[in-house]
């Protein structure tokens, strides 16, 4: 529609001799088309821009989803990795639950074995105690009989002593105890103080083996109780002539601090009965030059030098080599 007068083109001029001009378009409309271009400029630019963000966030969204789905995949995965896990494990649990049911068992078992072995013991401790305190009455009750026993043996021994006869010595001149006959041998022979070989001899050539030593008897008077004899030790002959029964004869060897002692107390017509006895000392080495004769060893104490008056013929070796058995 159109604001312009309707003026006919053909129509004549106007009296006054002017031309009809139309009316100006108004200048608010450039305006308003202006404006209404600029706001659909700007209604596009923000549909453009609200697109873009909205594909942006759209695109966004996406990697978010799938960074999610990834992260999910990945949770997926660990549950059934833990799944099997657990599973295994509940197994383990299960076998170890009965190890530890078994173990239990055993223990309880080495238990009452070791209550029962540590009865058993006790009942033994206690078995070998009664056992132990009667062995230990026994041997008190043995030992007071050994004691009483030890008693009556000192006993008797004291009174052996006081029945054997004491005689002197031929060469020391102490008092030595003599045996006169077969009983007061065994008695001499208890007291345990010396070794006792006893020995009977007869009239021969050739000399007769007595302990160590080796005796020869030549000649023997029964009518007046006499006898002689040599006697034979370290290779040396020391003549014992005309002694007397139950007459100590001693002998010094080498290697002995203590004499050695024959005793005849019985003579026949062709024999003597007696005894020889000696020293329980260990020899000890045979001192140099020393011999085997009726003097005392050089090492032999004072007291045991023979007496000044002892017949020095009858007792001392001779001199040079051993003299020959007749």
């Amino acid at each position: 529609m159109s604001i312009t007068p309707n003026i006919p083109t053909n129509a004549p001029p106007s009296n006054g001799g002017y031309a009809y001009e139309p009316a100006p378009t108004p200048r608010w409309i450039p305006l308003v088309i202006i404006v209404l271009f600029l706001g659909v400029g700007v209604l596009v630019y923000f549909g453009y821009n609200a697109r873009v963000q909205l594909q942006g966030a759209l695109d966004k969204g996406n990697t978010h989803a799938d960074v999610l789905s990834k992260e999910l995949e990945q949770t997926n995965s660990r549950v059934a990795l833990l799944r099997a896990q657990l599973d295994v494990t509940s197994q383990k649990l299960g076998l170890t639950q009965a190890e530890l049911a078994r173990a239990r068992t055993m223990a309880q078992q080495i238990e009452q074995e070791q209550q029962d072995s540590d009865a058993k013991l006790v009942a033994q401790i206690g078995q070998v105690q009664k056992e132990n305190e009667a062995k230990i009455g026994q041997v008190s009750t043995d030992l007071t009989g050994a004691k009483s026993d030890i008693a009556a043996t000192k006993k008797d021994l004291d009174e052996t002593k006081k029945n054997l006869t004491s005689a002197v010595g031929d060469l020391n001149g102490q008092g030595v105890l003599i045996a006169r006959n077969h009983e007061e041998l065994e008695a001499l022979r208890r007291l345990s103080e010396r070794n006792i070989y006893d020995f009977k001899l007869t009239k021969s050539k050739t000399p007769q083996h007595v302990g160590p030593i080796q005796i020869l008897l030549r000649s023997t008077d029964p009518k007046h109780y006499k006898f002689t004899m040599t006697v034979i030790a370290d290779d040396k002959s020391i003549e014992k002539k005309d002694r007397n029964v139950d007459e100590p004869m001693q002998l010094y060897v080498r290697g002995i601090r203590a004499p050695y002692e024959m005793v005849v107390f019985e003579v026949t017509k062709d024999g003597a009965n007696g005894y020889l006895s000696t020293p329980k000392e260990t020899a000890s080495p045979a001192p140099s030059g020393g011999a085997a004769s009726g003097a005392a060893p050089a090492n032999a104490p004072a007291g045991n030098a023979a007496p000044a008056s002892a017949p020095a013929a009858a007792n001392a070796p001779p001199a040079g080599p051993p003299r020959s058995q007749q």
